[in-house]
């Protein structure tokens, strides 16, 4: 599995942030890649993403949730895929990290998915982290 590491600072506490990052299915608003996010029921979302000119669909579990700290999942179908977001107060604010760890499945596919994902996951990453934020200081 590949795995990409992104951080960035969130002026807000860790409470404020975590709130917002736990409510799964608001991601498609945080990001221009997230097309949709359906809930499934029993902490299970179904993402639609559009990256790499390709649609991209994949089922998550939420394992592991420990308010305002830690947010975590793991894919049960589609892309495999797991992640966490750890959350640390600095005086800023809030230090989010997130760790995504992902497996295409297809040799070829992957190659061309690993030299765009690290800048993509980034872009993502603070693009949500970005918009979380703007929704915190309304």
């Amino acid at each position: 599995m590949a795995t990409i590491e992104h951080s960035a600072i969130v002026k807000a506490p860790p409470e404020r942030v975590f709130s917002l990052l736990r409510r799964v299915e608001d991601f498609a608003d945080y990001s221009d890649m997230v097309t949709a996010i359906d809930s499934l029921g029993d902490e299970r979302y179904r993402w639609h993403v559009r990256a790499l000119s390709m649609d991209w669909t994949f089922d998550v579990a939420i394992t592991e949730v420990k308010p305002p700290y830690m947010l975590a999942w793991d894919s049960v179908s589609g892309v495999k895929n797991q992640g966490r977001y750890h959350l640390r107060e600095v005086p800023e604010g809030t230090e989010v990290s997130l760790t995504l760890s992902y497996d295409i499945g297809n040799r070829l596919m992957e190659k061309a998915v690993n030299k765009a994902a690290t800048p993509l996951v980034s872009k993502v990453s603070r693009q949500i982290l970005d918009r979380v934020e703007a929704r915190l200081q309304v």
